[in-house]
């Protein structure tokens, strides 16, 4: 390379680089449209969970075929970064094959990282024939699963298998050339090795081939690296601080309003002083919603468990809601929760594409209110969930839609009173009764006396 393809290729990386960190702080600014929450607690749990989850893949073992596949992926991912790493400083600095001097270890990672993007090739092509010719029915049905999800998906197999084999074409024919010239290429390369006569003999031939594939494999990722927050892709960035906050304490435990919490303590023990309120910049105190209408009304948390969603569809797969017919589908609360948290703060992406909400398409209705609740999540879908935390179980980057579920569903009970006649008439009961039973606790045990008659007689 010249000192002019260095310098281009300096400013290159400085412009990627850039706009990607432009786009995190965008991402970031978004998620911080949550209330703070503190979840710095158990660190050595956490750890482990971001190592089995996240790293080892865990929760993708449930369904080993596609599992496979994408350990495939996500393996050649990693390693074929340190060929990045490589690209990058003999970009930089015109060097070749900077890393060579390693030897035995150089040798070992381009063998691995060649069979590696072989299987990557491999495996993206089955996942392209699963999306769009035997249709999963969890990737293609759905009313979230519109025109531009199927296509993000597709785009991205696509980038990768065509990366793969501009790294290909790279390395045999500069193998070749090596060959050529009487002289040892560092490291080892099985599959270009079988491969090196592809391109021919001739030396100006083999120099284009390797410089249109250096090239264009490095640009390539690059633009991959920009298209990632515009992306369902973006999770193999996400899941990995996703997983470290996710929910520690059992599925099954809610947890507790607190300006509710305080206002019990209180009235239980009236020595108990509540905390004073928060103040705004004016001074004056918030006023907190009970539950969430809206995004800012949800933790930073929830609204990172939205820039992580995969939208494998896994959590609606095994929804009972779903399964018998009703409008619920978790990974639709999720992705609505994202496109709401766009729509209010900033798009983070170079290329803004038009979600879910494509012209002529029929969503769930929902009201004109510009808000999370009605706005893109109707009541309907948040009473159908039975809070089983199936979904949770699911997910295999540890999204907790539930929790999104239940603070929406606070809000309309306790702002709205809004609940289902069925629930009503439950809480009526226990206000009236200290059950949740429509008769007295003087009666509550007459089943009992009803049962002790009939085993004796």
């Amino acid at each position: 390379m010249t000192v002019v393809d260095n310098l281009i290729f300096l400013v290159v990386a400085i412009i990627a680089i850039g706009l990607f960190v432009w786009q995190i702080r965008k991402i970031t600014k978004n998620i911080n449209q949550g209330y703070d929450k503190s979840l710095a607690d158990n660190p050595a749990e956490r750890w482990n969970n971001t190592l089995l989850v996240a790293f080892g893949q865990k929760k993708m073992f449930k369904r080993p075929w596609p599992a496979i596949l994408h350990f495939f992926v996500y393996v050649g991912f990693l390693v074929i970064n340190i060929e990045v790493l490589e690209i990058l400083i003999d970009g930089i600095f015109g060097t070749h094959r900077v890393l060579g001097f390693m030897g035995p270890v150089y040798s070992v990672l381009m063998a691995v990282n060649e069979i590696l993007a072989l299987l990557v090739i491999i495996a993206c092509a089955i996942f392209l024939v699963r999306r769009n010719i035997t249709k999963v029915p969890r990737l293609a049905t759905g009313v979230e699963m519109r025109a531009w999800p199927k296509m993000d998906a597709n785009i991205i197999l696509t980038i990768e298998i065509v990366l793969m084999l501009a790294l290909f074409a790279f390395n045999i024919s500069d193998l070749k050339m090596a060959q050529l010239a009487g002289h040892e290429l560092p490291g080892a390369f099985p599959i270009s090795a079988g491969l090196i006569d592809l391109f021919g003999s001739d030396h100006g031939t083999l120099k284009t081939i390797a410089g249109f594939g250096w090239w264009f494999h490095i640009l390539g990722i690059f633009a991959f690296m920009n298209y990632l927050p515009s992306s369902k892709h973006f999770h193999i960035i996400m899941a990995f601080p996703n997983v470290y906050y996710s929910k520690l304490a059992p599925k099954g435990k809610f947890n507790t309003v607190e300006s509710i919490k305080h206002e019990i303590k209180a009235i239980m023990d009236p020595s108990y002083q509540p905390p004073a309120p928060a103040l705004d910049a004016a001074g004056q105190p918030i006023v907190q919603r009970f539950g969430a209408k809206d995004v800012e009304d949800l933790s930073w948390k929830q609204l990172m468990d939205a820039y992580t969603c995969t939208e494998c569809g896994r959590c609606t797969d095994v929804c009972p809601a779903n399964i018998t017919g009703k409008l619920l589908s978790p990974r639709k609360i999720i992705m609505d929760t994202r496109d709401r948290m766009e729509e209010k703060g900033e798009h983070p992406a170079i290329f803004k594409p038009n979600h879910y909400k494509e012209m002529g398409v029929e969503r769930v209705k929902t009201t004109d209110e510009n808000t999370l609740l009605r706005g893109y999540i109707t009541p309907e879908e948040l009473w159908a969930c039975t809070t089983c935390n199936a979904c949770v179980e699911a997910c295999p980057v540890n999204i907790d839609q539930l929790s999104t579920i239940i603070d929406l569903r606070r809000f309309l009970v306790l702002e709205e009173s809004a609940a289902p006649s069925s629930l009503n008439a439950m809480f009526s009961n226990i206000e009236n009764n200290g059950a949740v039973w429509a008769f007295p606790a003087s009666d509550r045990f007459n089943w009992a006396d009803e049962l002790y008659v009939t085993v004796k007689n």
